[in-house]
């Protein structure tokens, strides 16, 4: 029996969860730990600041071990945050429940991505895009249902049930073919007569010295931020052009959906229509052009009915452009370099990116405490700026 699919879902499922939990705990878990919100929010900031040297470090087990042991023990590590978690009474046991987490989502994250086109099949636009809107469903439903048991279990239940799927990612790993699958990605890189063994042997060097390498990674530096600001002050800013709080938060969930629906309506477009050679990056630089102008929407719109509009513009924006940007990577490194590479690819992407995902929204905030969260958001257009650059550089030097 081979759970591929099925455990790739559970596990994209798992890491949208990953990244959702601890902003739909943090007012209960400050009560709990009796603590202020600049602490508690403090503790959410480390799980984005552990992940920038863990994700390195997962990058390397991922190539230098068995990855079927990666996923099972990132599925471990998962269950016992949560466990941890959800029984923390003091300040310290929750930030090592948040140090487990982070180190659990990174090995999985970073086995899910490298292997993506062996679970998915289809070109990297497709496999990513289709991937990644089940991470965007699992963050999209997490709030939701932590909402709901925190008013009828209370907050230990609500934290402890989602070990349930975690553990079940490990479980379905331990029936996948792993060796198989990285055979079949393998074969294909053979195929397309790249340089394989050579920049095998080179390792983490023949990244280093990579210029694809450095540019998704740059890329995602900008993007990271940007999908980080709207998530966060998006409410806030929505708040501030008179808007309700109730229409404040379904406009926020209208965001997550239009991020999620753009993400699969791209997988199910270019699987119909297959993007020609360079189409890809051709895709970064249109999405990159439309955050620009999102943003330009937003620090500039003049009213709620604008403000409202362009944060669901957002989302379908923003929704295909991280699993591009990545699809470009991987694409790049299984065809181009080697397979035995991915995972150290992957993890020095997110790590280069992660510094952008932690920095750049501590930037806006300190900004927006000056001169409001609207004025904030020029930051974030100077990010979609950056972005821009990196696609154009990006597209020229993929292109034959």
């Amino acid at each position: 029996m081979n759970l591929a699919t099925p455990t790739w879902i559970a596990g994209l499922l798992v890491t949208g969860m990953g990244v959702a939990l601890l902003g739909s705990v943090k007012i209960p878990l400050a009560r709990r730990l009796q603590i202020d919100e600049a602490r508690v929010g403090a503790l959410v900031s480390m799980f984005g600041f552990a992940m920038i040297p863990v994700m390195l470090v997962m990058g390397f087990l991922t190539d230098l071990l068995d990855k079927q042991a990666v996923v099972v023990a990132g599925s471990l590590l998962i269950v016992a945050s949560l466990v941890l978690l959800s029984r923390s009474g003091r300040y310290w046991h929750a930030l090592v429940a948040v140090l487990l987490l982070s180190a659990g989502w990174s090995a999985l994250i970073n086995v899910l991505n490298v292997m993506m086109e062996a679970a998915f099949g289809g070109l990297p636009t497709y496999h990513m895009n289709l991937g990644n809107f089940f991470f965007g469903l699992g963050a999209f439903l997490t709030p939701l249902v932590i909402a709901y048991l925190l008013q009828r279990a209370g907050y230990t239940w609500a934290v402890l049930v989602w070990a349930v799927p975690a553990l079940l990612v490990g479980v379905f790993a331990l029936f996948v073919d792993f060796a198989g699958l990285l055979a079949a990605l393998e074969k294909a890189a053979e195929a397309t007569g790249s340089a394989r063994a050579q920049a095998a042997n080179l390792g983490i060097g023949a990244l280093l010295v990579d210029p694809i390498m450095w540019l998704t990674a740059l890329a995602l530096l900008f993007y990271a931020p940007m999908e980080a600001t709207m998530a966060a002050w998006a409410t806030t800013y929505l708040g501030d052009k008179g808007l309700s709080e109730g229409r404040a938060f379904t406009l926020l969930s209208g965001f997550w959906l239009a991020f999620m629906g753009s993400r699969l309506a791209t997988a199910l477009l270019v699987a119909a229509f297959p993007l020609p050679a360079g189409g890809d990056t051709t895709l970064i630089i249109v999405l990159s052009v439309l955050c620009l102008l999102v943003w330009a929407g937003a620090v500039f719109s003049p009213g709620g009915a604008t403000a409202g509009a362009m944060v669901i513009l957002a989302g379908l924006v923003f929704g295909p452009t991280f699993p591009t940007i990545i699809g470009v990577l991987v694409g790049h490194v299984n065809a181009d370099l080697s397979p035995d590479l991915g995972g150290r690819a992957v993890g020095l992407f997110f790590a280069i990116g992660g510094i952008g995902w932690s920095v750049i929204p501590m930037l806006i905030g300190a900004y927006a405490q000056k001169r409001g969260v609207q004025q904030g958001f020029r930051i974030a257009a100077g990010a979609a700026a950056g972005l821009l650059v990196m696609a154009l550089a990006l597209h020229f030097t993929v292109a034959p």
